[in-house]
């Protein structure tokens, strides 16, 4: 039987409030969509496993509240993530701003070891789009990010943004349990080496007959 590789990863959704984080996360989880609205308080939380061949990866999703009051909780929630998922509403053009300010933030405090994905979200109102797509997916490439139009509504590029986040933190999981591996085996190589010249510079006793 064929071994199977788990990962367990924490993926924080931030953007300002209304742009539909939590509808996405019931969308993918539960296959739930409201058009009543209700503010996340602070922040919630759920699970999700995603299989892939010869892994499992079960995701801790954290669903942040947009609402500037609680903006000074968010190192709190995003502290320790190895997944950030960053939505705009493809209406508000300064959605799109505050999730610069977001990104900004995060690569401050996680630097490069956290993998970020940028939602357009509400792509069942394109006609009122208020942000050219193209300036979006060009400004995540500058960042390092990967973007995804969505829509919670009908259940458009959720899947998709979920797969490809995940995808991106085994990746990176892989890459540091690699180079940690490479480095022990060098640390332990060098060790080795170090002990045979020591050995090989140890003068050797005359006998007391020779």
């Amino acid at each position: 039987m064929t071994d199977v590789k788990k990962y367990n990863f924490k993926v924080v959704l931030l953007g300002e409030g209304a742009v539909g984080k939590t509808s996405l996360v019931l969308q993918y989880v539960h296959g739930k969509f409201s058009e009543a609205h209700e503010s996340t308080i602070q922040a919630s939380f759920l699970t999700k496993k995603i299989n892939l061949p010869g892994k499992v990866a079960n995701l801790a999703i954290w669903d942040t509240a947009g609402q500037e009051r609680y903006h000074a909780l968010g190192p709190i929630y995003y502290r320790d993530s190895q997944g950030a998922i960053l939505v705009y509403d493809i209406t508000d053009k300064e959605s799109f701003k505050r999730v610069q300010n977001w990104i900004k933030e995060l690569r401050k405090m996680l630097g490069e070891e956290v993998c970020i994905l940028i939602a357009g979200n509400k792509i069942d109102l394109e006609s009122e789009r208020a942000i050219n797509l193209a300036t979006c997916e060009s400004y995540a490439d500058t960042v390092g990010a990967h973007h995804v139009s969505t829509s919670a509504k009908i259940n458009k590029g959720i899947d998709e943004l979920f797969f490809n986040i995940t995808k991106r933190m085994i990746e990176k999981a892989d890459e540091k349990a690699s180079n940690s591996l490479c480095r022990n085996g060098v640390s332990r190589a060098s060790s080795r080496r170090s002990v045979v010249v020591v050995e090989d510079d140890v003068p050797q006793k005359k006998s007391c007959c020779g």
